[in-house]
């Protein structure tokens, strides 16, 4: 994947714009923060470009494919928004196999090497509805990385987590990061955007705003 683009998204929801005119365009071999608080349109800017909403007017390109027109989703995407899904009872390990085996991808050592990356043991035997908020979500994060996709998007990817892991999946995002892969990322706490990011938007009300405006 070499470049999305937003041309003039807009998404309106009971009238009210959720999305408001969105111009931006993202290039590979870089990360992507979007900043704003909730409500700001950043989980539906995601959402849309990773083909789970259609926009009301203007485009979301994909390598020149036009999303919900030449193609519904992103062929190669990896997702985190909001509360992974997952199933409640099986272990980590075996939320991660159900994934690799619809998929026919991966191995076992490589499950189990990408827990150990985020600090979780993959022997661990207890079902996930033991997991506190903060294993869950890390179960999310291995979810979206599983099969190496070259559009990566995570949405507040650090919540729940503690300050050692906080460190491990930057480190993750941005040893993942190539000249095959966009990664595009949300969250409210700047210090650790200004630390993983190349680039950052900020959002408020459905709009790209600059900060040197202010």
């Amino acid at each position: 994947m070499k470049k999305i683009e937003v041309k003039y998204a807009v998404k309106e929801i009971k009238k009210h714009r959720v999305l408001d005119g969105i111009n931006l365009e993202f290039t590979s071999g870089k990360v992507y923060g979007l900043n704003g608080i909730n409500g700001s349109g950043k989980t539906m800017l995601m959402r849309a470009i990773c083909g789970l909403i259609h926009l009301s007017s203007g485009e979301i390109c994909v390598d020149g494919k036009i999303l919900g027109k030449d193609i519904e989703f992103p062929e190669s995407v990896g997702v985190l928004i909001e509360n992974p899904g997952l199933a409640e009872n099986c272990t980590g390990f075996e939320n991660l196999r159900i994934i690799a085996d619809i998929k026919k991808i991966t191995t076992d050592e490589y499950i189990k090497n990408l827990l150990g990356r985020l600090l979780l043991d993959p022997d661990d035997k207890r079902k996930v509805k033991k997991y506190s908020l903060g294993m869950k979500q890390k179960i999310g994060i291995a979810e979206a990385f599983i099969d190496e996709p070259e559009l990566l998007l995570l949405d507040e990817p650090f919540n729940a987590l503690d300050r050692k892991s906080v460190k491990a999946v930057k480190e993750m995002i941005r040893e993942y990061v190539n000249d095959e892969r966009i990664i595009i990322i949300s969250c409210h706490d700047r210090q650790i955007m200004d630390e993983v990011c190349d680039e950052i938007y900020c959002m408020e009300d459905g709009k790209i705003y600059d900060e040197e405006d202010e």
